[in-house]
């Protein structure tokens, strides 16, 4: 399967995104079709020996609106014809407006009686006045409603142009034809198809306006991206565009700058303001061999970078993708309102009808019947059904990436609000995932004029595995200049630990089960290793293997991070109940627990049983996040219901997530249940009052409760309304009570071990 995106013209309302939708799927070959009238694109999955493109957009054509295969290069591009359409939009509103006053005047005057205004009561008068509203700056609605019925979709332009239609062709029967005719008239309303017309401009000038601010954040994120950058060629430093450099490139970056790509520090020291990227606000200290992000700022110190990841492989680029890709889709609550919408505009044209036969032939009374239908065509536009859920989600999803929260669909969004249970592994994301040796204990039974060398052999020994803890070991040798020895019979078990041979001799490096496995006793050592795990080291065991001769005791500490405790809190006010994941023994994982106020413990779980762990979990009843960054972790996020990587881990860690998370910091986990909880609040608000302005306006207008003026108004105003609500997402924030109730919160948490067995 292959994905395409579509940039569609001509949408108005979520009918049109229902047709435009089934158009696209009744073809074969198409697995999945999205269409979000927010951002007026389709994203089409299909299968490439079964449809092409050109038949894809075929398809949105013959639904009745026209189509394009969305580039990179038309975000930009959009954004400054959206900005002239808007001018445009604002020039026909405000000349309508002028237009529509003395019509206005003239209805006002009517009801007060006031004859010294008689002139706004000539019919021909009116007439001048409305015919250009009608016919030229409301040509749009006539032109787009032609368009939906000539392919059997109606849409709102079709009840706009019926509606005022109807009033316009009315009043000219009234002014100009009844009383040649003999019959009795019942007054112009050129006012009311005029002042539905501006209204109706103004209710779209005001929400394509809305509109754009929803989309703020990935502009912003997209102008992150230097034009140009400085870059050593032949020896010099020539200024070249940034889609040129290619990996491997030196990079001068001086004072001020923006970084153009993804790379390591190669010379020089600065701070590196990264907020809009992680949405930490505190620049970051960089010196050689640090990562540097691209799109982020260069604040004192002229470095020298080496280019690393470059246009849609740097960390800028993948986040752009993924705000895309999830303002882009849906969430499965819009599932009724697409469903609504799909028969919206056939059923209230029904409606209309039926109103106007009962006033005329019920209640003779055919001027009441003509307003009374008007009113319900014209108030009852399914706009805000299209509107409710995506824009919220992408006012939710950007507001997300700017804190360095990046979710990756509507879907997702979703769920994430159901969690009730956070598993969060201890290392890097508890922990600062950098391991250091503390110190090497050798145990008593080593004969004192045996000359052992335990740090040398036991890095000789590690240093083939790319475990954290082995890796302490290496850099331990490394800081004290210590010469590895050859390794023959390298093998390394998985969680357990590893055997080799140095020098004629075979030696095993691990967990205690892994010696013991090996028929190597713990006597000599046990109370030496439960002193060192009390106080929260994790430990590993040396020995000779042929002579099952315990050697010494390596213990390495991995230090909490100091906003943990601080996380682990706040995911407690919501109500969730939180398990840390480990390989570590029962001891080391209890003082971690304790320290960072988590209530359940699974340890000595092996890298493939965090998984069955979260199974487990599942199985219980509780929807399930897991919270990971290595590689290891990844069978479990995707086990999880939600799986949640933190940014500073690996990119399998992020791909298999749902939710990433820039910075390494536990807070952001809170932050992202939060906001997910939150837009899913306002998704709701915007559907129940889409539907409930709906079934209260249009019985109201049925039974000539509701003037087709303020009918119109009520209906140019509610999308508005709609996209206004979910703008208020823009001023997301974790409650301050809860971060002042924490931060002085001394409790002391009862930890409950889970050992796996």
């Amino acid at each position: 399967m292959e994905i395409i995106q579509l940039h569609i013209k001509g949408m108005t309302c979520a009918s049109c995104v229902a047709h435009v939708e089934k158009g696209i799927k009744k073809r074969d070959g198409i697995e999945i079709a999205t269409v979000n009238l927010a951002t007026e694109r389709a994203t089409v999955s299909y299968d490439p020996k079964i449809i092409d493109s050109d038949m894809i957009i075929q398809s949105v054509k013959d639904s009745g609106y026209s189509a394009r295969v969305f580039a990179d290069t038309d975000a930009s591009e959009d954004s400054s014809k959206k900005r002239q359409q808007l001018a445009a939009l604002k020039k026909q509103t405000i000349v309508s407006a002028l237009l529509s006053l003395p019509l206005v005047m003239a209805m006002v005057t009517g009801l007060l009686e006031l004859e010294q205004f008689g002139v706004l009561h000539n019919p021909l008068f009116q007439l001048i006045l409305a015919t250009p509203i009608q016919f030229i700056i409301g040509a749009r609605f006539y032109t787009g409603a032609w368009k939906s019925l000539r392919v059997g979709n109606p849409g709102m332009d079709v009840l706009v142009a019926l509606g005022t239609s109807a009033a316009y062709f009315f009043s000219v029967f009234n002014g100009f034809f009844a009383n040649r005719l003999n019959v009795d008239t019942s007054g112009l309303y050129f006012e009311a198809s005029a002042i539905i017309i501006t209204l109706v401009l103004l209710g779209k000038y005001f929400e394509m306006k809305a509109k754009g601010k929803t989309s703020e954040a990935i502009r912003k994120l997209m102008g992150l991206q230097p034009k140009s950058a400085n870059v050593e060629r032949d020896s010099e430093i020539v200024e070249i565009p940034v889609s040129d450099i290619i990996p491997g490139d030196i990079v001068l970056v001086r004072p001020g700058d923006r970084i153009p790509v993804d790379g390591s520090v190669l010379e020089g020291n600065t701070a590196i303001d990264e907020s809009m990227i992680t949405g930490e606000s505190i620049p970051v200290e960089k010196q050689l061999g640090d990562q540097v992000i691209s799109g982020t700022i260069n604040s004192y110190g002229s470095i020298r970078i080496t280019a690393e990841h470059v246009g849609k492989d740097s960390v800028l680029a993948r986040i752009i993708a993924v705000v895309e890709e999830a303002q882009g889709s849906k969430a499965p609550i819009q599932q009724l309102a697409d469903k609504v919408a799909s028969v919206f505009v056939p059923i209230v044209l029904g409606v209309s009808v039926i109103t106007f036969f009962i006033w005329w032939l019920a209640f003779n009374n055919l001027p009441q019947g003509i307003i009374s239908a008007v009113a319900v065509l014209v108030i009852a536009c399914p706009c805000a059904l299209g509107l409710a859920t995506p824009t919220a989600i992408m006012v939710g999803t950007g507001k997300g990436a700017q804190r360095g929260i990046l979710i990756k669909n509507g879907e997702i969004l979703q769920a994430a609000e159901k969690i009730t249970t956070i598993v969060l592994d201890k290392t890097g994301t508890l922990t600062q995932g950098k391991p250091e040796v503390q110190g090497i204990f050798p145990v008593d039974e080593i004969p004192s004029e045996k000359d052992i060398d335990l740090l040398q052999i036991s890095a000789s020994l590690e240093n083939g595995s790319e475990h954290p803890l082995a890796r302490a070991v290496v850099q331990a040798a490394e800081d004290q200049g210590v010469l590895l020895n050859r390794v023959e019979q390298f093998k390394a078990v998985p969680g357990k630990g590893i055997t080799g041979r140095i020098d004629g001799i075979d030696y095993i490096i691990g967990t205690e089960n892994f010696l013991y496995e090996n028929n190597i006793s713990s006597e000599s050592y046990a109370k030496q290793k439960t002193n060192l795990e009390d106080a929260g080291n994790t430990v590993i065991v040396i020995a000779e293997k042929d002579t099952t001769q315990t050697l010494g005791l390596i213990a390495i500490s991995d230090s909490v991070k100091s906003h943990s405790r601080e996380g682990v809190s706040l995911l407690k006010s919501l109500g969730l109940e939180v398990y840390m994941i480990t390989g570590d023994n029962r001891r080391t994982a209890t003082a971690i627990g304790k320290a960072t106020g988590v209530d359940h413990i699974f340890s000595e779980v092996l890298p493939e049983g965090k998984a069955l762990k979260v199974t487990e979990l599942q199985k219980s009843g509780k929807i399930v996040a897991m919270v990971g960054d290595g590689v290891n972790d990844a069978p479990a996020l995707v086990t999880a219901d939600i799986g949640i990587a933190m940014g500073e881990g690996s990119d399998i860690a992020m791909e298999s997530a749902d939710i990433t998370l820039m910075r390494g910091d536990l807070r952001e986990i809170a932050a992202a249940i939060e906001l997910s909880r939150r837009t899913m609040k306002k998704i709701r608000q915007n559907l129940f009052w889409a539907f409930f302005y709906n079934a209260v306006g249009i019985p109201f207008a049925a039974i000539g409760l509701l003037n087709p003026i303020i009918a119109g108004a009520a209906m140019a105003f509610s999308s508005v309304s709609v996209v206004t609500n979910s703008l208020s997402l823009k001023n997301f924030n974790m409650k301050k009570t809860e971060m002042k109730r924490i931060s002085h919160n001394n409790k002391k948490y009862k930890v409950t071990e889970r050992r796996s067995t």
